[in-house]
């Protein structure tokens, strides 16, 4: 399995991209870089998009993608109801762009939109992808994703602090999790569902508690202002957890 981060950030600039990774060509998780990562025939090599909530920097590049795919072929969407609704009355709208879940035609949609239950596993695309609730400020879910081989990631998508639950459902070769403030922003962080390095000490030491072991590690959407900082208290509780985590970067490539 492949696993390419083509965003790692929460915000955008010249050297910056949001969240988006891309799971051996050809399935995504989450879409705020998709366009602005991949060229256009990577784009049009892909099967099938995961959004984990519908905030904007997570759905942004649908509307671009699906014009660079139209009118070639379909592209399955899965997602919550919830997401899938939000996409569907704000950002596919003839007003405000082309409606791809109609066009070029109803029966051949640039866009099938596929709702996803949690707890449900789902095979899309030959993987195993099992959808489970994070704790956000809008209904939210991380992703567990097995490969035919059985290489196994988790992606937290946006993610505060968690009930053990999770974890109890998980045993992944791979975590990927947000940290998007420094430890001084914490309150910040925990009021609008997000990690600083503190609160991701306390989930792996969750993680490990329950499950025996901890993966290697890879943080994501941070914001770059904080990034400094992140990475100094990032570091630190790796040695303290004696863990292997990574902070995650535009175009790092990770394989299992």
């Amino acid at each position: 399995m492949e696993i390419r981060i083509l965003g790692a950030h929460n915000c955008e600039s010249r050297d910056t991209r949001l969240v988006s990774l891309l799971i051996d060509q050809t399935l995504a998780i989450d879409a705020g870089s998709l366009t602005s990562s991949l060229s256009i025939a990577e784009q049009q090599h892909l099967k099938a998009v995961l959004i984990t909530h519908h905030h904007f920097d997570h759905i942004r590049d649908l509307a671009t993608l699906g014009m660079n795919i139209y009118p070639g072929g379909t592209i399955e969407l899965y997602a919550l109801d919830s997401a899938l609704s939000m996409v569907s009355s704000h950002l596919f709208t003839e007003e405000i762009y082309v409606d791809f879940r109609k066009r070029p035609s109803p029966e051949r949609p640039t866009f099938k939109l596929c709702p996803l239950e949690p707890y449900k596993e789902v095979i899309i695309g030959g993987y195993a992808v099992l959808p489970l609730p994070v704790s956000h400020n809008v209904p939210a879910v991380g992703y567990q994703i097995t490969s035919r081989d059985n290489k196994c990631i988790f992606f937290s998508g946006d993610t505060g602090r968690n009930p053990s639950s999770l974890w109890q459902a998980l045993s992944p070769q791979l975590l990927i999790i947000e940290v998007t403030m420094p430890n001084r922003l914490e309150m910040v962080a925990t009021s609008s569902g997000h990690l600083c390095p503190r609160l991701l000490k306390e989930e792996l030491g969750e993680f490990r508690k329950i499950r025996g072991y901890l993966p290697p590690i890879v943080t994501v959407h941070m914001g770059p202002q904080f990034e400094g900082e992140i990475r100094e208290e990032v570091e630190r509780i790796s040695g303290e957890l004696e863990a292997e985590i990574t902070l995650g970067y535009e175009g790092m490539k990770i394989l299992l």
